[in-house]
Order: C-alpha cells, then structure tokens, then sequence
C-alpha cells in the first residue's frame, strides 16, 4: 500500500488571519456597543479549540491510514486533475451536511457534537469550541469518498478548507448578505439560525459551505428579524468547565444505559434523537417544534366553548 502525500492543511496557513478576525470582530463589537464576548465563555471554547488539536494530532495519522487502506479498493481513479478540486467541494460538503444532520439527530453522535453549541455567545470564537471525541470515529463517514476514488490527501485537504469556510460564519457582526449569495452559500444569518435554540430554528441549516444542500433535503429555515436568535442548547450547562463541556452528555448517556430496562430501552438512549426518554422528563427537538406550532396555531381556531 502506498500513502499519498499530503497537501498543505488550510487551517494552518488560516490561524493568523484567525486571529486577526477575533481581534477586529472584537472592535466592532466595542464600537457597536454590544457584549459579544465574555472572558469565561472564550477561554473555555479556546480550550476546547486546544483539546480538539491534540486530538487531532493524535488520531490523525491513523484516519490517514484508513483513508489510504480504503483507497486501494477505488472505483476509479480521480487522482488529482483540476476538475478533482471542483468536485470534492461538491462531494465532501454533502458528506459534511449528512455527518452534521446525523450529529443532531442520533444522540451517540450528539454527545460528541453538543460542545460546538453549548455557548450561549456566537462570536467567531465559538466556531474553535470543538469536539474531543468526535474525532475518534466520525471520520468513518468520509470513507466513501476514499472508495469512489478521490485521493485521501484531497478529501483531508477539502475538510480542512470546510473548516476555514466555516469560521467566519459565526459571527453576529455580519448581517444578511446578498440574497443570491444567500441562496448558495451558507452565511452568518444561515448558520446563525443552526446555533439558535428558538423553537423555529432547532435542527436546521446543517449546511458546511453550501445552503444548496438544506434547500435540497428540506431542512432550510430563514433568520427572521421578529425572531432574534437564541444561542446555546435546549438546557444549558451553566458552566465553563472544559471537562464538563466535553463530555456532560456522554455522561448523561451512561447514566441512562444504567437505568434502562431493556436493550430497545438502550438502543433509543444511544441512537434514537437526543432526548428522547420513556418517562416524558425530556423532549425531542421535533416535539419542541410541534408543541411551539400547536400554540402558534392556537389562538386562530375558533372557540367552541
């Protein structure tokens, strides 16, 4: 087996101008008078930007390894032509939107996911607030790639431009863009709505750089004014401990395998959407959402008393 070389990794080259953008979103907020940032809530997501970095380093040389195992059983050979690069934006952002849609709909993949949203600020320091576990397994999804053909150093170069696309999103320092970018592309407002815990927004806008993806699969919701967003999760943590940040629900996971009755009971606590439970104590995003519309609809029925 031969292992491809690698290209350079975009969020290395990107960290400078990172930083710039935390410095002068930092001096808009001042300016605005807005309170973007709280020291706490920084320093937490700046930890857990370090502890998904050692992570990284650590499980990387292994996902690479795999990457190449399954790319010796490739259906073609895309190698790396100019139209390679064009293709693997496409190809690697659909497989982005499906891992991301699935990190919110399965809770064994949630608890590995739920840190990147449990700041209640959104401020580009929040998109550096990532996952410690989730790099242990999630890339098992971008495997298909390796076996369609594309070269393991283009799909980990692709992941790492995602990344950087990705950053400058998390802002409220930007409004609404263009309403033809807007229709392609995944923006502030876009994304803001992915991080807000309003009843309307829960679960929406999975989009890594193309919305494209949300319009197609029917998971797009628009940012409306009358509705500001609300940041954070369904119940927030109250706290800034990186530990307790990185692995609160899969210790809540472990506490429900304990008490679960039967093996259907511990299927639906690990895979089954995050909270989902059998005594009424938590609720779905989905029944969040069904309850917020029956009361939205409520008061335009009729009375029949």
């Amino acid at each position: 087996m031969t292992l491809e070389p690698r290209l350079a990794d975009p969020v290395q080259l990107a960290i400078p101008a990172f930083i710039l953008l935390v410095l002068l979103e930092i001096a808009v907020a001042r300016a605005r008078r807005r309170p973007a940032y709280e020291l706490r809530d920084t320093a937490a997501s700046l930890a857990m930007g370090l502890g998904n970095l050692a992570v990284g380093l650590v499980a990387g040389a292994g996902v690479y390894v795999a990457l190449n195992f399954v790319h010796q059983f490739r259906l073609v050979d895309i190698g790396y032509r100019w139209w390679s690069f064009a293709l693997i934006l496409f190809a690697e952002d659909l497989t982005y939107y499906g891992f991301h849609r699935l990190s919110h709909r399965s809770r064994f993949w949630w608890a590995a996911h739920v840190n990147h949203h449990s700041s209640q600020h959104y401020n580009l320091s929040t998109a550096l607030r990532q996952t410690w576990t989730g790099g242990l397994f999630d890339w098992v999804l971008w495997l298909p790639l390796a076996l369609v053909g594309f070269p393991p150093a283009l799909i980990v170069f692709e992941k790492g431009v995602s990344l950087v696309y990705q950053f400058w999103i998390h802002t409220e320092a930007i409004g609404r863009l263009p309403r033809w970018f807007e229709a392609v592309m995944n923006t502030p407002s876009h994304h803001r709505v992915h991080h807000a815990t309003n009843p309307r927004y829960l679960d929406r806008n999975y989009a890594g750089i193309f919305i494209l993806w949300d319009r197609l699969f029917g998971s797009f919701v628009e940012e409306e004014p009358g509705d500001p967003c609300r940041y954070g999760i369904v119940h927030n943590l109250g706290s800034f401990n990186p530990l307790r940040i990185a692995f609160h629900e899969w210790v809540a996971i472990a506490r429900d395998l304990a008490a679960a009755r039967s093996w259907r009971e511990r299927l639906v606590f690990l895979l089954a959407p995050p909270g989902r439970c059998f005594d009424g104590s938590r609720r779905t995003t989905d029944e969040i959402r069904a309850q917020w519309l029956n009361a939205a609809i409520a008061p335009a029925r009729p009375s029949t008393g």
